[in-house]
C-alpha cells in the first residue's frame, strides 16, 4: 500500500496551530525561560553521545503538543512503518526507499518484492571490504605493478556529494591514499585534477547508476583518453572500477566485470553513500571505519523508528522546521557546524533536503496551497560569524539555525577548542537574548549610533552537541537529517524521493548542445537565442 494523501492544512491540528501561532508569534523566548526554570530539561534530548537542546525556539509545550497532533492526523507512524518495511513509497517511480537497509545488521530481514535484501547487501559489502583492503595494503596494484597512491571518484549529485562530504569530514581517520573528486562537466575542473596525478598509481572509480549521466561519462571519457596516452586499452581493466547497474555499458567502456559494484533501484542517489557509492569512503578511511559509519546510521534508524515523538530527534527537528516554514513563513535554514571537518556538510544537505522536498504537487497530483521545502545554506563557525551572521542577528529575515558542535577536539588542542566552543555557545545565547537599548546605553554608546547596536534577539536555534566527531557519530548525524527530510515530506504530503525537477534542464541542454556540434537550429526565446549566438561567436 502507498502512503496516505492528507492535505495538512485540512487537519484540525493545522487549524489549531494557526490559532496558537497568532497567540504567541510576538512573544519573546526570554520570557518563557524566566517563567519556566525547567524549560531546558523539558526541551532537550540526551541520546547516546548526542545532546539536542531545542529550548531556544519560539515554541511552548502547547506548540509541541499541537505538532504531535498534526503528526498523528497525517498518520506519520503508519508512514514510518511503510518506509522501513519496503513498501513502494516512491510511488511516482514505483520504488521502495530502502537506504536504511544498507546499514542494517546481517541478521536483519528487510523484504522487497517478497525477497530479503540483506544477504545481497552483505555480498556487496564483502566485495567492498576485500577490494578496499587489497588497494590499501598494496596487494592490488596498477598496470605497471606499482601500488596505488591516489583515488579519483567520478560522479555527480549523490554519486559525488555524499562521498566527498564524508571523506572530508573523516579526514582525521584517513590512510595514505589521497582521494580526489571530479563532478562538474567543466573541463577545467577535470584537467586541474589530472595535473596532480600519476596514471600508474591512480585508481579511478566511476559512479553512475545508469552509466549514462552526461557529466560523469564526459569526465570518465576525458580521463580514459588521458590514461590511454600512458597505457594500453587492456590496462583499463586494472585501473578503472565502476559502481553501476548498467553492466553492458560498463564493460563496453573497458572495465572488467570483477570490478563492477552493483546498485539497486530502491536507493535514491542522494541517499546512496551507504551503498557501493561509498567505495571511495572505504578506500579513504578503511572498511572498518566505513562499517562504523553505517552502524552509527543504523543506531539513528532504530531511534527514529522506536522513540516516542516527544523524544524523537528527527521528528522534533522536522516539527520545528515545519513550524517556522509554514507559520512564521521563514524560507531558509542555516546549518552551522563548529568544526572545519564539516566544511561540506551544508552543501551535502542542500541536495538531500531541497531535491527531496522542493515539490509543489501533492501525493494526489494536486498543486499544494502551502509552503514546502526549505532553502538550506551554511558554513562552519567561526568563519560564518565573519560572513553572514550580521543578517541572522540584525536582518529582517527570520533564519532558524542548527548549531552543531563537538565536545572533544580530534587533535587535542584544548586552547583552540575552548575558543571555538565559547563562540558556539555565545552565538546561540546572543541570538536568544539580543541586546536591549538600556544595555547599549549602559556601555556608554554615542547616542547617534544607539539604534544600530540594538539586537532584538528572539532568533531561534537548535544546539546539537556531540561528544566527538567519529565515523559512528557522523553516521548518526547524517541519518538524523535523512529522517527529518522524511517526516517533513509526510507532513507536507509530497513524494520526497523522486527528482523530476532536475530533468527539464538536462533535456534542453541536449538540444542546445546539438546546435554547437551539428549546427542544428532549434526554437528558443529571444534571450536564449541571443546567448547561444553570442557564445558561438566566442568559441
Amino acid at each position: 500500500m502507498s502512503l496516505k494523501s492528507i492535505n495538512p492544512t485540512s487537519t484540525t491540528a493545522w487549524k489549531n496551530l494557526h490559532k496558537h501561532f497568532e497567540s504567541i508569534k510576538d512573544k519573546h523566548m526570554t520570557t518563557w525561560f524566566e517563567k519556566n526554570p525547567s524549560r531546558v530539561s523539558e526541551m532537550s534530548i540526551k541520546w547516546d553521545d548526542f545532546f539536542v537542546d531545542f529550548s531556544k525556539n519560539r515554541i511552548t509545550s502547547e506548540t509541541l503538543d499541537l505538532l504531535k497532533d498534526l503528526a498523528d492526523e497525517v498518520q506519520l507512524t503508519d508512514a514510518i512503518s511503510k518506509y522501513f518495511g519496503g513498501e513502494k513509497i516512491n510511488k511516482t517511480e514505483g520504488r521502495a526507499v530502502l537506504h536504511t537497509a544498507l546499514r542494517a545488521p546481517k541478521n536483519a530481514k528487510v523484504f522487497y518484492d517478497g525477497e530479503n535484501v540483506i544477504p545481497e547487501i552483505f555480498q556487496v559489502k564483502n566485495k567492498i571490504k576485500h577490494f578496499s583492503e587489497d588497494v590499501i595494503s598494496g596487494n592490488k596494484k596498477g598496470f605497471t605493478n606499482k601500488s596505488f597512491t591516489d583515488i579519483v571518484n567520478i560522479g555527480i549529485g549523490g554519486s559525488d556529494l555524499g562521498p566527498a562530504m564524508v571523506v572530508d569530514a573523516l579526514s582525521f581517520y584517513k590512510n595514505h591514499l589521497n582521494v580526489h573528486f571530479v563532478s562538474n562537466v567543466d573541463g577545467d575542473h577535470v584537467n586541474e585534477v589530472l595535473k596532480k596525478l600519476n596514471p600508474e598509481t591512480t585508481l579511478f572509480v566511476i559512479v553512475s547508476k545508469t552509466f549514462t549521466t552526461q557529466e560523469t561519462l564526459s569526465n570518465a571519457t576525458t580521463i580514459k583518453e588521458w590514461f590511454l596516452q600512458h597505457a594500453k586499452q587492456e590496462d583499463i581493466a586494472k585501473q578503472f572500477v565502476a559502481v553501476s547497474t548498467n553492466i553492458e555499458k560498463v564493460e563496453a567502456f573497458g572495465i572488467d566485470n570483477q570490478n563492477i559494484f552493483p546498485m539497486w533501484d530502491w536507493v535514491g542517489g542522494r541517499f546512496s553513500l551507504w551503498s557501493a557509492v561509498g567505495l571511495s569512503i572505504s578506500l579513504a578511511v578503511g572498511y572498518k571505519n566505513f562499517e562504523t559509519l553505517l552502524s552509527g546510521a543504523h543506531k539513528m534508524d532504530i531511534h527514529f523508528k522506536e522513540a516516542k515523538f516527544e523524544q524523537n530527534i528527527p521528528v522534533l527537528l522536522a516539527f520545528l522546521s515545519i513550524w517556522y516554514n509554514n507559520f512564521f513563513k521563514a524560507e531558509s535554514e542555516a546549518i552551522i557546524p563548529y568544526t572545519q571537518y564539516l566544511n561540506q556538510f551544508a552543501t551535502y544537505l542542500q541536495q538531500a533536503i531541497m531535491e527531496s522536498n522542493g515539490k509543489s504537487i501533492d501525493r494526489e497530483g494536486n498543486k499544494v496551497n502551502y509552503q514546502t521545502g526549505n532553502l538550506i545554506w551554511g558554513e562552519p563557525g567561526t568563519n560564518s560569524q565573519h560572513a553572514f551572521f550580521q543578517l541572522i542577528h540584525q536582518g529582517t529575515k527570520l533564519i532558524p539555525a542548527d548549531f552543531i558542535g563537538f565536545g572533544t577536539s580530534l587533535h587535542g588542542n584544548q586552547d583552540h577548542q575552548d575558543k571555538l566552543m565559547s563562540n558556539f555557545f555565545a552565538q546561540t545565547e546572543a541570538l536568544l537574548n539580543g541586546k536591549t537599548k538600556a544595555e547599549v546605553i549602559d556601555e556608554g554608546t554615542n547616542e547617534s549610533i544607539i539604534p544600530y547596536k540594538i539586537f532584538e534577539g528572539n532568533r531561534p536555534t537548535n544546539t546539537i552537541l556531540i561528544e566527538k566527531l567519529t565515523p559512528e557519530s557522523l553516521g548518526k548525524l547524517i541519518a538524523m537529517y535523512e529522517h527529518k527530510i522524511f517526516v517533513q515530506g509526510i507532513v507536507w504530503n509530497v513524494f520526497s524521493y523522486d527528482q523530476f525537477g532536475v530533468e527539464l534542464g538536462k533535456q534542453l541542454a541536449g538540444k542546445i548542445l546539438k546546435e554547437f556540434t551539428e549546427n542544428s537550429d532549434a526554437k528558443h526565446d529571444a534571450s536564449t537565442s541571443n546567448l547561444i549566438a553570442l557564445y558561438k561567436s566566442m568559441r
